[in-house]
């Protein structure tokens, strides 16, 4: 019987996961992951093939649309064995969940920047503590859209995993140096706060533990051009009392044109009795944008409130059916006249029936 194979991914990034790229206030660094990194090239060539020095962090290039730039990227073998890398160009996009850069996978299609790069060699091995510089084209398109096109220049290995017993498991490990391009034209920023919504938690009681409140919101990148976003939070009462007043912050993320994500704020202590109101303004590192979202929510112990209410419901109808249990029956001088004459005229039919049927 043939080994039982088995395939499973693993990607580690340093600062560019390009199957996974975690969360960045801002550009990140060269990409290292401690075994091999991937960066430009140094200026003037390649003198020092074992150097890892980094001028640049990451690819920052202008083009017009038909234009064609050139340029290199290293890749620097850290271990003391040789490695096999796969090299390719990919699109990047923000992670829906928490706004993270990634690009993608060698698998995926690639719509944008990922298929203007074309590379000198698409796999190459290097040996231990020495630098590869690969030259690449990238080629904007005529038809180009004008701004922001982001993306990586990835180096991805696979290795073979022999301890687990029978079953050999392909490791596949991922690094990239970022690219942004930004190709000429008009520059138009355009950003959205959508989807705002309060999850509410307090005790069944107030007073006899903490109230907490999750603040969920999307932002939407409508514009042509990278953002870095900052956020301010403020929550007001039913009287016009301020509750909650965040000064604006950065956000760990840069969010990229056409990309939305869903975020979170946390808020400890949030009231347990109150009508609240809440705003979030967005706003840029440069300032050049300034957008709001809003939402409210009842603070309120709604599973006190029922049972206080259920209470006195109960209590309620508890007195309607004593008070007429113990209401004392009504004379014949206490009818209505009305009643009165009813009975009488009841009477003379009978009589009148009665009667007839004795002439009969």
């Amino acid at each position: 019987m043939s080994r039982a194979k088995a395939y499973a991914v693993l990607l580690t990034v340093a600062a560019l996961l390009g199957i996974g790229l975690g969360p960045a206030a801002g550009p990140a660094g060269a990409a290292d992951n401690g075994r091999w990194s991937v960066f430009p090239a140094p200026a003037g060539g390649a003198k020092d093939r074992t150097s890892t020095s980094q001028e640049r962090q990451f690819f920052t290039l202008e083009a017009g649309p038909g234009t064609t730039v050139k340029d290199k990227v290293s890749v620097s073998n850290l271990s003391d064995a040789p490695m096999t890398f796969k090299i390719y160009g990919a699109d990047a996009y923000n992670t829906p969940r928490d706004g993270g850069f990634a690009v993608r996978g060698p698998e995926e299609t690639n719509k944008d920047i990922g298929t203007w790069v074309k590379l000198a060699q698409g796999s190459l091995t290097v040996p231990p503590r020495t630098r590869a510089d690969i030259p690449f084209t990238l080629t904007v398109p005529d038809t180009a859209a004008p701004g922001d096109h982001p993306g990586a220049i990835v180096a991805l290995n696979t290795e073979t995993d022999k301890s687990k017993g029978n079953v050999a498991v392909g490791v596949r490990r991922a690094v990239g140096a970022r690219i942004y391009l930004r190709v000429s034209g008009p520059s138009l920023p355009a950003l959205s706060v959508e989807n705002v919504r309060i999850d509410h938690g307090q005790p069944w009681l107030p007073g006899t533990g903490a109230s907490n409140a999750t603040i969920h919101y999307t932002l939407v990148n409508r514009g042509n051009v990278s953002l870095l976003p900052r956020l301010r939070l403020k929550a007001t009462g039913l009287f016009g009392s301020t509750l909650l007043d965040r000064q604006a912050k950065g956000l760990p993320l840069e969010l990229l044109p056409g990309q939305q994500v869903e975020l979170t704020e946390k808020w400890a202590g949030a009231p347990q009795f109150d009508r609240v109101s809440v705003k979030l303004t967005v706003t840029t590192d440069r300032g050049e944008l300034n957008e709001t979202g809003s939402a409210s929510f009842y603070a309120v112990p709604w599973l006190a409130v029922g049972v206080l209410l259920a209470g006195l419901a109960l209590l309620s109808a508890w007195f309607t059916v004593r008070r007429r249990r113990n209401r004392p029956p009504r004379s014949p001088e206490e009818a209505p006249e009305g009643a009165a004459e009813e009975t009488t005229a009841g009477v003379t039919s009978v009589t009148s029936v009665g009667s007839r049927g004795g002439q009969a």
